[in-house]
């Protein structure tokens, strides 16, 4: 089911700005205010961090795909196989935080409010977990409490015998590498660091990362639609960087592309998906990239 649509009407301090012979021109279809529209323009070279989808045959890992269903995520890791990158940057650029102290977790996109808290990206996503007021899931409520994660027992179930954290020269376990996971751990990782926790650095896992797969792997349930909101919230915030090599370009990057474009489908406006998301997670992508060597 779709989300429901939230009203067009626009803030009166978004109609008051328009109307202000001292506030500059802007075009008014496609941005809040002038400060978006600006927003826009510095953001527009950026890249895209994009999802993968999963296509594995009933019979295949089986382990992993139970426990996706288990968890409703089937939404989460069938995204759209392309997304509007046009779309994505104005949803981005009308979702820049221009009052300081103030978390407005929407957009506004081709004359539509979008939201994106936690309760928009669940309905969007299938509801796939429910809580009550105030509830919190249990990974959220494991990172809170004083004991945190027990490290030796992350390390036993997502790595291969005989392997561990990698220290660092303080003696300190930061971070587990590929070469030293189960082919299950580097699926997860796979399919989090596309869909979830976007990371185009794959090569390992630091702490708080490996958290989240142990949590998934011991059943302990994860509000994703909560992840993927703070996440978005985040790319919406983040300072415009330059490349160091080349003036034109950013060395930065957009999460959720075929999540947004979706998302924006869902409130009736028109886009047009012309960028591919990255290749499946299939059979032949687990034997070559997920499997220890």
């Amino acid at each position: 089911m779709a989300p429901k649509k939230l009203s067009m009407k626009r803030s009166r301090r978004d109609t008051a700005a328009e109307g202000s012979s001292a506030t500059p021109k802007f075009d008014s279809h496609r941005f809040r205010s002038a400060e978006h529209q600006q927003r826009f323009e510095a953001i527009k070279g950026w890249l895209f961090h994009r999802k993968r989808r999963v296509q594995l045959r009933e019979d295949e890992y089986t382990d992993f795909q139970e426990e996706i269903s288990r968890r409703h995520w089937t939404s989460l890791v069938t995204p759209m196989a392309k997304f509007d990158p046009e779309i994505v940057l104005e949803f981005y650029a009308n979702a820049w935080p221009t009052e300081e102290g103030v978390r407005d977790m929407r957009s506004w996109v081709r004359g539509q409010w979008i939201p994106f808290d936690t309760d928009a990206l669940s309905q969007f996503l299938g509801d796939p977990l429910v809580l009550e007021e105030g509830q919190q899931c249990e990974f959220s409520q494991r990172r809170n409490r004083a004991d945190v994660f027990d490290e030796e027992a992350i390390a036993q179930l997502l790595c291969t015998p005989g392997q561990d954290f990698a220290w660092t020269a303080a003696g300190r376990q930061v971070r587990i590498m590929r070469t030293s996971m189960t082919t299950l751990t580097q699926t997860w990782m796979t399919l989090l660091l596309s869909n979830v926790l976007l990371s185009d650095h794959n090569s390992d896992l630091h702490l708080p990362k490996c958290q989240l797969v142990y949590a998934i792997l011991t059943r302990m349930s994860v509000h994703v639609a909560q992840v993927i909101a703070d996440a978005i919230y985040l790319f919406a915030g983040m300072p415009p960087t330059r490349h160091p090599l080349d003036p034109d370009k950013s060395n930065k990057a957009l999460g959720f592309p075929a999540l947004i474009t979706g998302l924006c489908q869902s409130f009736e406006v028109p886009v047009t998906p012309s960028m591919v998301v990255r290749p499946p997670i299939t059979r032949a992508f687990i034997e070559k990239y997920c499997t220890p060597r």
